[in-house]
């Protein structure tokens, strides 16, 4: 049995402590695998989603790997081209770092990867509507997670992924990178540390989507198993827009498109509203109030909002506004304020920041470090299974605000809206089966 860490959110100092402990006990992985590592450093990675940000996990993974031991040695994807792809990537890295490859294995079923008893953990980065299903089966079989952000499609599926995480002893990292940079580290800790006195308005926002896809069905390309793409949500004509592109890895048609994925909202809010939660101290929390307006204009094929705004309300009064723009994360106090992008920092008064760094370009490389250095420590990393749900609500809850177009009371304890039976039905949806979470 795995030790794990009492349930609560993870520090500041917590993060600088991740990366010592004991190291767990390896799976099977041959020793030639990992060249000149002792066995107890070993682990094996499985990449499950080989697109645009799959790949970029993958690649994080396989640098972050020559210095903890761990490998990647298989790779899944409902598209074969991708997979194959991803497989041509890790056996070429290897060929080059190690002087041979290890001849990665290709999965198109992710199911058939996790049957692996050889494999210690693995990268969950799907479209939004498969994260809970692939992550509830990864940790269902012993695997630690790397897993994209937002964390799952829905409130109701966050709820079931915390109990599987924790009811089988998995280390989840979420990609919330952002906590891994020293920059946003540093707006954090003013905001904990009182230094900007009583906190009382926390300001994130976020890019506006925009452009317009094509709906007009096509035939469905030889290497994508489509039905499986679609999984839980309801059958619908394929479209090159409605999923990927053919060829090259730009920005997917299905970020804009509701049934897959909730928008800006979800897909940079859970970057923004999580260091919110962060500075509040309310990472472990939620809002008791919550109000938002959203434009959805006609887009074809595109439907999720473009510009919006949102108020939020916590049990400790302080507010929280989420508007469209230049994409950061404002806290103000009675004594000053403080505001962080992926590019700035700045505050007020100025001699708050100290010598903190403006940037930190290593954000997401330390992300994958801290995740592969839990793995053997058993320590929860800096973005733990109830932090990356608590997050990803409190943008689902906007979101929900969004099209009922009222104000809603939420209870954080119970994770329920109060006395409203219509808010209520939004927290889950019903999902196609056999893709029933």
């Amino acid at each position: 049995m795995k030790n794990r860490q009492q349930r609560r959110g993870v520090t500041r100092r917590d993060w600088l402590k991740a990366a010592s402990g004991v190291v767990a006990a390896p799976y099977f992985v041959p020793a030639s695998v990992f060249g000149a590592q002792a066995p107890s450093e070993q682990l094996a990675i499985g990449c499950i989603g080989t697109g645009r940000q799959g790949r970029a996990d993958m690649g994080r993974c396989l640098s972050a790997g020559l210095t903890t031991g761990a490998r990647v040695t298989a790779v899944c994807d409902v598209d074969s081209r991708r997979a194959q792809l991803a497989k041509q990537t890790v056996d070429d890295f290897y060929k080059e770092k190690l002087g041979k490859p290890l001849d990665c294995a290709v999965y198109s079923d992710y199911r058939e990867l996790l049957d692996r008893k050889d494999l210690d953990g693995v990268t969950v980065t799907t479209p939004d509507h498969w994260h809970a299903l692939v992550a509830i089966a990864a940790a269902e079989a012993g695997k630690d997670l790397y897993a994209e952000k937002p964390l799952t499609y829905t409130i109701a599926e966050g709820q079931k992924l915390v109990r599987a995480v924790r009811d089988h002893n998995c280390v989840l990292q979420a990609g919330s990178q952002q906590r891994s940079s020293r920059s946003f580290q540093k707006a954090c800790e003013l905001a904990l540390d009182g230094k900007l006195g009583k906190l009382h308005t926390i300001s994130v926002v976020l890019p506006p989507d925009k452009g317009t896809g094509k709906a007009t069905p096509m035939p469905v390309p030889s290497t994508l198993n489509y039905n499986v793409w679609l999984g839980p949500r309801q059958k619908a004509p394929y479209t090159v827009d409605r999923v990927h592109p053919l060829h090259g890895f730009s920005r997917p048609g299905w970020l804009q498109i509701e049934d897959y994925c909730r928008g800006m909202i979800t897909g940079w809010g859970a970057h923004m509203n999580d260091i919110a939660q962060w500075g509040a101290g309310m990472e472990l929390s939620g809002p008791v109030e919550v109000e938002a307006r959203g434009e959805f204009p006609d887009r074809g094929l595109f439907d999720v909002h473009t510009t919006f705004h949102a108020e939020a309300t916590y049990p400790n009064g302080v507010k929280l506004l989420m508007d469209t723009g230049a994409a950061g994360v404002k806290f103000e106090g009675d004594d000053g304020w403080v505001h962080v992008t992926r590019s700035s920092l700045e505050a007020s008064p100025k001699e708050l920041l100290g010598d903190a760094p403006q940037t930190d370009k290593d954000e997401r490389d330390n992300h994958m470090l801290n995740f592969l250095d839990c793995m053997k420590s058993r320590q929860d990393p800096v973005a733990n299974v109830e932090i990356a749900h608590r997050s990803n609500s409190v943008c689902v809850l906007a979101h929900i605000a969004m099209k009922l177009g009222r104000k809603l009371q939420w209870d954080p304890e119970a994770e329920q809206f109060v006395d409203d039976d219509e808010a209520n039905k939004w927290l889950d949806y019903p999902h196609r089966k056999p893709w029933v979470v």
